[in-house]
């Protein structure tokens, strides 16, 4: 049953980032902009793992491999911030799309790191995971003549942030905690959107005098504290690559979550493409399973074969 536990919190932690862009959405129906809700994001979720590490730890915080969690932060941050400047010339399909390519650009980064190709199963999983991001987009028949070239570069750079956020993230620090490493990778996040977005939110009253601080809640949850959680517990057992295929989940997650929390609809072709997806990132897994039936039935087929040659010899 372990050997389920960590693929299944990487599905967790991918599943809570499928609903942020749902809340954001929410959060702009309100009156509030990207950058407003980016920031609550950031600040809310900091102060939720400053009180997680207080209930959890002595208040002494380790700065053991900070330099790592540092660069985790920062990708963090930049992740929410280019998306966001994406989204001011894509539609928000198209922008999910490119964010999606981080599944490829993982797998890549793994191998370069550990100077191993993938597997061939890694390999078919994600050609199967891409065919099936263009229709669970609803981007079938849709003119992209139009996109500006910024719009392609700032969701590729997103990708490529996400991408080394779950490389970062993924690096394993023995000597400290996990709600230590989750303290400080969200300080850094919210440094980030200190710099880049609206920090004047957290002193002129938008975040609590306006109601900010509902969408920051939910945002700081699900886009902070359980992803950066559950990721740092358990990419450095599953590995970047696997990770990556794994997060596909969140594609789906954020077309079911639309429909359900903002009424939009889900064509048949959305729903092909979800299934390809899911079946894309289960595969490997699928695969395994087959792996180790086989083997665990190998030493019984033998045992059936020896007492049924045992018999013929005594009955000849």
């Amino acid at each position: 049953m372990k050997r389920y536990l960590y693929p299944l919190l990487i599905v967790i932690a991918a599943s809570s980032y499928g609903v942020v862009s749902t809340i954001i959405k929410l959060a702009m129906k309100s009156g509030f902009t990207v950058s407003e809700a980016v920031t609550s994001q950031f600040f809310i979720g900091f102060c939720i793992a400053v009180f997680i590490f207080l209930l959890t730890n002595k208040p002494r915080l380790s700065l053991d491999g900070v330099k790592i969690l540092i660069l985790a932060g920062v990708f963090t941050g930049l992740t929410n911030i280019l998306y966001g400047r994406s989204l001011n010339y894509l539609p928000a399909s198209l922008a999910v799309v490119l964010l999606f390519q981080f599944t490829w650009i993982g797998m890549l980064i793994s191998c370069i790191t550990k100077r191993k190709f993938p597997s061939r199963v890694e390999l078919i999983s994600l050609i199967i995971l891409i065919a099936g991001t263009i229709p669970a987009a609803g981007l079938i028949d849709v003119d992209l003549s139009q996109i500006p070239l910024q719009g392609w570069l700032w969701g590729l750079a997103a990708a490529l942030c996400y991408s080394l956020f779950l490389f970062a993230n993924g690096k394993a620090t023995a000597s400290m905690t996990t709600s230590n490493r989750l303290v400080l990778v969200s300080f850094f996040a919210f440094m980030m959107s200190a710099v880049f977005q609206s920090p004047e939110i957290i002193w002129n009253g938008t975040l609590f005098n306006e109601g900010l601080w509902i969408y920051g809640l939910a945002l700081g949850l699900f886009g902070i504290i359980i992803p950066v959680f559950l990721f740092s517990i358990a990419v450095p057992k599953v590995g970047l690559g696997m990770s990556s295929i794994l997060s596909a989940i969140e594609l789906p997650i954020a077309v079911m979550v639309s429909v359900l929390l903002l009424s939009e609809t889900v064509s048949t072709l959305q729903i092909v493409g979800i299934v390809i997806i899911i079946l894309g990132m289960s595969l490997p897994t699928l695969l395994d399973n087959n792996r180790l039936l086989a083997k665990i039935s190998k030493p019984f087929a033998k045992n059936k074969s020896s007492i049924m040659g045992e018999y013929k010899k005594h009955v000849s």
